[in-house]
């Protein structure tokens, strides 16, 4: 005979309240946790600047050497200085050449603007033209005119000052950026256009991007050329070439430098200057790079007239002479004579340096190459990237061909510029291969671009996002409340907590299950004695 010992009531009562302590205090715990997270997490969500809602537009007029074009961007106001919410919306060239052409008669500028800017107001609602911004900005053809004749240039802005004085948007000013100036903007557009500064992480919060690479830029235009790149830590600071730029808080130590007379127009005119220098008749002139069978007249003034090529003018000089060119066609000797727009001796075999004795640290990454890249390019039929050996074979085949082919070759036809592309084309691959130092293997990093989705690759917008400080240089809106590495670190923590919470739960309800069992099979035994 045994005895069974039975548990009296209120002891089991206590005992049972006692085992479902440790549940409670899981069960709060994991409650708590679960409401820290979604509170954290909400404050992450809408940790942002509210701002009414509808769209802001900025107008720019890229005053370039050789025309002017309008530019109209557009962005919704609540998402003002978030990236990538500022896109082009219109586009207009306007007639004619560019406001330097106007050094002698500064008052006839503002007729060239009327068939654009009728175009314009009618793209912006009436009700907005008063608080939108419209701003000029010349580049090289007027940083010429400036070298050349002060007064001229100052009066072709005070032309248009005047003119815009009377126009229903709020003009910001008529300036002349510098040539660092233009090449940065340059860089800015296609990064901002791209991407590169910011990107929305899982909780759509605009941040930094890890390990993403910046763009280098290339720029070609008339009378200038700019290269702008990301050149690192490393490169040293003590040349006027190498600047920090301060955009959402991060730095970049950018190398950029524009070549003032380097634009395409300007270069192309200095050729013209050499050949007649180096012929033995001063007015009848065989050019290698233009068409076989092509023969055009240009008078001295055309050539000599430019600041640029004022060192080549011959002594007995008369801008009124009439210089006979005939094409022979001939892209060996393009190529060759090409070459002697460069001093590349001055450089003195250094590695960093590109050409005229510039520094230059070595180009690294990817570039996209616009404007007047872009147009050459294309007009070989060839885009975005592609081979060295590709561009050349390219060149060879076009620069072959007679005058008369060329109609059939080029989808848009214009003759100064179809005479032309040949030497184009020779001059790009000095500027890049022997110039920047491109080479093989990392000439196919260049990718030859005219726009980024519907934006067009111009330093105008990063221009104008400068100017609106739509790009500042510390960004409180991509600021979380928390860094990053906190915020994730608090997210780990309660996580874990709420995981062992719920094993722990668990675990006491398998125990509890397996207790009540035990307890079952235990009772139903002494009942059964």
């Amino acid at each position: 005979m045994f005895t069974v010992l039975t548990r009296q009531p209120c002891e089991q009562a206590g005992l049972k309240a006692l085992s479902r302590t440790p549940a409670i205090i899981a069960l709060v715990v994991l409650v708590l946790s679960v409401v820290v997270l979604v509170a954290i997490t909400l404050i992450q969500f809408h940790h942002k600047e509210v701002l009414l809602p509808g769209l802001k537009y900025g107008i720019v007029l890229d005053a370039g050497s050789s025309r002017t074009t309008i530019y109209i961007y557009q962005w919704p106001a609540e998402k003002e200085n978030n990236t990538g919410v500022v896109s082009q919306t219109f586009k207009c060239s306007v007639k004619g050449s560019g406001i330097s052409s106007y050094g002698k008669n500064p008052q006839d500028v503002p007729k060239a603007f009327e068939d654009c800017m009728e175009k314009v107001k009618g793209q912006i609602p009436a009700h907005l033209h008063g608080s939108t911004h419209i701003y000029l900005g010349a580049t090289a053809g007027m940083r010429l005119l400036r070298l050349q004749n002060e007064t001229a240039a100052n009066e072709v802005l005070a032309s248009i000052q005047n003119y815009f004085k009377s126009q229903p948007f709020d003009f910001r000013g008529a300036q002349i950026i510098s040539g660092q100036e233009e090449g940065i903007y340059g860089w800015i557009t296609a990064n901002y256009l791209m991407g590169n500064f910011l990107e929305k992480n899982l909780w759509h919060m605009w941040v930094h991007p890890n390990g993403v690479e910046t763009t280098g830029a290339l720029d070609l235009g008339g009378a200038s050329t700019q290269i702008s790149f990301a050149a690192g830590e490393r490169v040293g600071l003590n040349t006027s070439n190498i600047m920090k730029v301060s955009l959402y808080g991060y730095v970049y130590t950018l190398y950029t430098h524009s070549f003032q007379c380097y634009g395409r127009n300007e270069a192309e005119k200095k050729f013209l200057a050499i050949l007649i220098q180096d012929s033995p008749t001063k007015t009848n002139i065989i050019n290698p790079c233009y068409p076989r069978n092509y023969v055009t007249t240009l008078t001295g003034g055309y050539i000599f007239d430019s600041l640029c090529t004022a060192d080549l003018r011959p002594v007995n000089y008369d801008p009124d002479d009439i210089i006979t060119f005939e094409g022979s066609g001939d892209p060996s000797l393009c190529r060759e004579k090409v070459a002697f727009l460069f001093d590349f001796k001055a450089c003195h075999d250094q590695e960093a340096c590109s050409f005229d004795g510039v520094y230059q640290p070595k180009v690294k990454g990817a570039f996209v190459a616009f404007a007047g890249f872009y147009y050459t390019a294309s007009a070989f039929n060839l885009s975005g990237s592609f081979s060295l050996k590709a561009f050349n074979s390219s060149t060879w085949d076009f620069c072959s061909e007679s005058w008369s082919q060329l109609p059939l070759l080029l989808p848009r036809f214009d003759e100064v510029y179809a005479r032309s592309y040949c030497f184009s084309a020779h001059y790009i691959y000095h500027l890049l291969v022997n110039g920047y130092r491109f080479t093989e293997e990392t000439w196919p990093q260049i990718h030859f671009k005219k726009e980024v989705g519907n934006s067009s690759i111009a330093w105008s917008l990063g221009y104008m996002l400068s100017l609106t400080n739509q790009i500042p240089a510390e960004s409180p809106l991509i600021h979380l409340p928390m860094d990053p590495p906190a915020f994730m670190g608090i997210l780990a923590f309660f996580t874990a907590v709420a995981l062992l919470c719920l094993v722990f739960l668990a675990y006491l309800y398998a125990s509890s299950r397996k207790q009540r069992r035990s307890q079952h099979a235990f009772d139903h035994t002494v009942d059964s004695e």
